[in-house]
Formats: C-alpha cells, structure tokens, sequence
C-alpha cells in the first residue's frame, strides 16, 4: 500500500535519494558510536533521545509543546520507547524502508511476453 502512495505521488527517486542519504547518516553515526566504544572502553550509543536533544532548545520545547496539545498519548506511547532506539539503528532502517518505498514494481515472473 505504502509503495502505491509513493508511486502515486510520483516520488519514487526522492524516496530513494532521501534513502540513501539517510542510511550514509546511520552509518557516519555507528562509525562514531564505534569509534567512541573504543575510546571508552566499554559498548556506548548514541540514543535518538540524545541526538535530538542537540536541536537548538527553543524549538524542541515549541515541538514537544505542539506534540502535548495535538495527541497527549504519543508523549507515552511512541516518542518515549522510540528515544531509547540507537540512532545509527534508527538511520539505517528509516533509510531502508525509503529505499524499498522507491523500488520500481518487478516483473512478474510466468509470463508471456510474445503471443
């Protein structure tokens, strides 16, 4: 259904473009992750809470206000377990379903192409 939407709106290559740049995002962020592991000595990850938290202060305030009014349940339901997610996880699989949403539909196998 997803890939019809994204069909529909004529946005199979942005899919793909945004896709890619954002798996190279996930992985810059496990180079680092891993690279900070071994300074540590010891397993460390950056949580999406934390990279979030980098945004400027006024406008992560104005969005957790506008998320608090529009639905109250998402503060509890989605965004907490979702900040606990690694980053470089979350980069990698965001960019990997917006590579499948762009993939061109394939050939179905079986049959004929001349009469």
């Amino acid at each position: 259904m997803l890939r019809t939407v994204s069909r529909f709106l004529g946005l199979p290559f942005f899919s793909r473009a945004l896709g890619l740049v954002v798996m190279a995002a996930g992985f810059v962020q496990l180079c680092y992750d891993g690279a900070r592991s071994i300074a540590n000595n010891g397993f460390r990850f950056t949580s999406l809470a934390e990279l979030i938290q980098a945004l400027p202060q006024e406008r992560l305030s104005a969005l957790a206000k506008t998320i608090r009014q529009t639905a109250p349940w998402a503060d509890t339901v989605v965004l907490m377990p979702l900040g606990l997610v690694p980053a470089a996880v979350f980069g990698l699989g965001l960019g990997a379903l917006l590579i499948w949403l762009g993939q061109p539909p394939r050939e179905p196998i079986g049959f004929l192409t001349r009469p």
